[in-house]
């Protein structure tokens, strides 16, 4: 970019960005942060992202180069992580450290600590990343960050109440939509009804990990009590878990009262296909920053309805029903309610779902904003 101050013209070259989460693993946040590197790469920037985990047999690609520093929860291997983590930064030599994500966040600060790091931004992705201690080892490291961005205002209310963060450093960049990448397709929908048994039922669909923060349960009470109202209702759950999470929520279907409507389809790479499939999208969450998932949604032009957590209200706006968390019976109605539009209230709103998207969450208009935010926090090089 070039920049001009006090009737100079200032250069500012590429920026090398360097960013570091947790996992590649298949979630939000992950998706989120290689969007903004691959979008930051095609700006002409140099990208490299840090991975503290070691590569994982089911997680998102990436053109970008990924280094994994194969950290897991014992001292010798994250002593050993941070050897490589400063080899590498110290061969690339970022302008900025970028991290998100609770754990990638700590590392990050401690690179910067030890000297591999010469600014570090991070970013929080939840209402909720952990208890009174992860709060505290915010507040005390909190100086070696230059900024911190949350994904909603609800996120980054909380975290400075509890001062985690300083008001004065902290800002909020909404985690952003591929428009593009969600677009409704009729010959696609019709396939992929037949293929996934749909027929003429009205179709609601749930996206993501499995997770107590997803509140799956409260779902299958919600979805219990409009199908017994609307007999030809299906509801599809993508996504995996753990083990235990994964033989819980089957558990908690096969006790459900209609068992045979609900369908857990596990992971699933095919979402947009799955979206244009599906009638309605629905999010029963507990806590949330800001689900990606609802945007994409929205951008497939879906009727929302969703639990009132983290910055689902930012993104949703007055393009869904929204409820309180926890609230089955609120859920429920809800997605009646959606059920019962007419054709032309029902095509309304999920056109203004999808135009909300495209004007106030595209790549385009969150990828200006953070390169603004970048050269905003680093020195301005020598005049010309």
């Amino acid at each position: 970019a070039i920049l001009v101050a006090h009737g100079k013209v200032l250069q500012r070259d590429t920026m090398r960005i360097a960013y570091i989460l947790t996992s590649l693993g298949i979630g939000g946040a992950e998706k989120q942060v290689l969007a903004l590197a691959e979008c930051m790469a095609q700006r002409r920037h140099v990208v490299l992202v840090l991975v503290l985990r070691q590569r994982q047999p089911n997680q998102w690609s990436t053109s970008v180069d990924v280094c994994y520093l194969g950290m897991r929860r014992n001292p010798f291997a994250i002593l050993r992580g941070l050897f490589h983590a400063r080899h590498a930064l110290r061969a690339f030599k970022p302008d900025l450290l970028h991290s998100h994500t609770y754990p990638a966040n700590m590392i990050a600060r401690v690179l910067r600590l030890i000297g591999a790091a010469p600014a570090v931004l991070a970013t929080i992705h939840n209402v909720y990343e952990g208890g009174v201690l992860r709060m505290m080892a915010y507040r005390a490291t909190d100086w070696l960050t230059v900024h911190t961005t949350a994904v909603s205002a609800a996120a980054a209310r909380r975290f400075v109440r509890l001062h985690a963060v300083p008001a004065r450093k902290c800002s909020v960049v909404p985690n952003a939509i591929d428009v593009d990448g969600f677009v409704t397709n009729a010959e696609r929908r019709h396939y992929m009804r037949g293929k996934e048994g749909a027929g003429s039922d009205f179709i609601w669909i749930a996206a993501g990990r499995i997770t107590a923060a997803k509140d799956y349960p409260n779902l299958l009470r919600a979805f219990a009590q409009v199908h017994a109202v609307e007999p030809r209702t299906q509801l599809w759950i993508a996504g995996e878990g753990s083990a235990n999470a994964e033989e819980e929520l089957r558990r908690a279907i096969a006790e459900s009262p209609y068992p045979d409507a609900v369908r857990l389809l596990g992971l699933r790479r095919d979402i947009p296909d799955l979206l244009d499939a599906a009638d309605g999208f629905v999010l029963s969450s507990a806590w949330e920053g800001m689900p990606l998932i609802v945007g994409e949604a929205m951008a497939m032009e879906k009727p929302v309805a969703a639990t009132d957590v983290g910055g689902v209200r930012e993104i949703v706006g007055n393009a869904g029903e929204i409820v309180p968390a926890n609230a089955s019976a609120a859920l429920a109605e809800a997605m009646g309610h959606i059920m019962h539009f007419s054709r032309t209230e029902f095509d309304a709103l999920g056109h203004a779902a999808r135009q909300r998207i495209a004007e106030k969450f595209s790549m385009e208009t969150r990828a200006v904003e953070w390169e603004q935010l970048y050269d905003n926090l680093l020195p301005v090089k020598t005049p010309i």
